[in-house]
């Protein structure tokens, strides 16, 4: 009786053994076939290809909004977790591609990406809609750049134009509308508001192409936020200096050429710097547009998702560290990060 005892004994120690290893074996290939499926765990194996397909720098952020998600979304696609349907929209925005090359990535129907797109888009743009926010003027002076503090030690903010083609439209009036002689292309336009800091505290609406910058600035509800003794420094089609000053601020634009034989050596001066400051909205709209979709030309079925995709990618512009941006001055040249660029007291 002891011996078969035994022998039974020994029996299930081996089988338990070989079950443990049998199971670790299954979770390790089922690791593996995780990482040839194109999907959350493939992508997030590192920092470097997260960073590529989502332009986020941390896998905190992306868990973060998968979080968010959670909340407030029910799932598309039953096949799908909500960490996927997150990197659908944050790969579509990030790399610009088709619908249709997001389909055979991740092995849906085309229209399960449509139906992603338009519900997880409203809900990130109402998440990250907050973080372009116009800080306080203590805030901005107390993030002022030493390149600002020489010359435009007022300014609260640097403005510029964005604009991204679309599809032509159909209708007359809409292709009218939209039509830019600038981009010599059908656009929607918005204005950016970038703090001396670097980062993005104004963003419009979206306008058709062929509005006129002054127009976009005195009716988009940019001029409700300057206070008195603010500077605002933009290029020179943005002529609204006198609207600014019926708020007590100032505009400061390069100085006009045309016409002029010889500017004086202070005038010249002044221009230059001005020019080479404002230069910095352009390289934070170039991290901006570093999601591709950007860059792209928006089909007329998405354009009706273009204010919310302007949005999210803007405000994880400003959620994600960016490179130093250097001004360059007369013989020197300052570097800064955006840390605490969009600090609000």
């Amino acid at each position: 009786m002891k011996l078969l005892y035994d022998r039974l004994h020994t029996d299930h120690t081996n089988l338990t053994q070989d079950f443990l290893a049998l199971r670790k074996e299954n979770e390790e290939l089922k690791k593996k076939l995780g990482m040839l499926t194109f999907g959350y765990n493939s992508v997030t194996v590192d920092n470097e290809r997260l960073k590529f397909f989502t332009g986020l720098t941390s896998l905190t952020v992306f868990v973060w909004l998968v979080n968010i998600l959670k909340r407030n979304i029910l799932l598309v696609s039953q096949k799908m977790s909500v960490e996927d349907h997150l990197l659908l929209v944050l790969i579509k925005l990030r790399l610009g591609i088709s619908n249709r090359d997001i389909a055979y990535r991740f092995q849906i129907p085309v229209s399960t990406v449509s139906r992603t797109l338009r519900t997880c888009l409203p809900v990130l743009s109402a998440v990250l809609k907050p973080l372009i926010k116009w800080p306080s003027k203590e805030a901005v002076q107390e993030n002022m750049p030493v390149a600002f503090k020489r010359k435009f030690c007022k300014c609260r903010c640097v403005i510029d134009c964005m604009e991204i083609c679309i599809d032509r439209p159909t209708h007359l009036t809409a292709r009218a509308q939209t039509w830019s002689s600038y981009k010599h292309n059908h656009t929607v336009k918005y204005l950016v508001g970038v703090t001396p800091a670097g980062a993005i505290s104004f963003l419009s609406p979206g306008w058709g192409g062929s509005v006129s910058d002054k127009q976009i600035t005195v009716e988009s509800g940019f001029l409700d936020l300057v206070e008195e003794g603010d500077e605002v420094l933009a290029d020179r089609g943005f002529l609204f200096g006198d609207e600014l000053a019926a708020h007590g601020a100032t505009l400061k634009i390069p100085f006009f050429t045309k016409g002029v034989k010889q500017m004086s050596a202070q005038d010249d001066d002044s221009s230059r710097q001005l020019s080479r400051v404002c230069f910095h909205v352009e390289k934070v709209i170039g991290r901006w547009k570093r999601f591709r979709i950007l860059q792209s030309i928006i089909p007329i079925s998405q354009a009706d998702l273009l204010d919310d995709i302007v949005i999210v990618c803007g405000g994880l512009t400003n959620l994600c560290p960016g490179p130093p941006i250097t001004i360059f001055t007369w013989g020197f040249h300052f570097q800064y990060t955006r840390s605490t660029a969009g600090t609000a007291h």
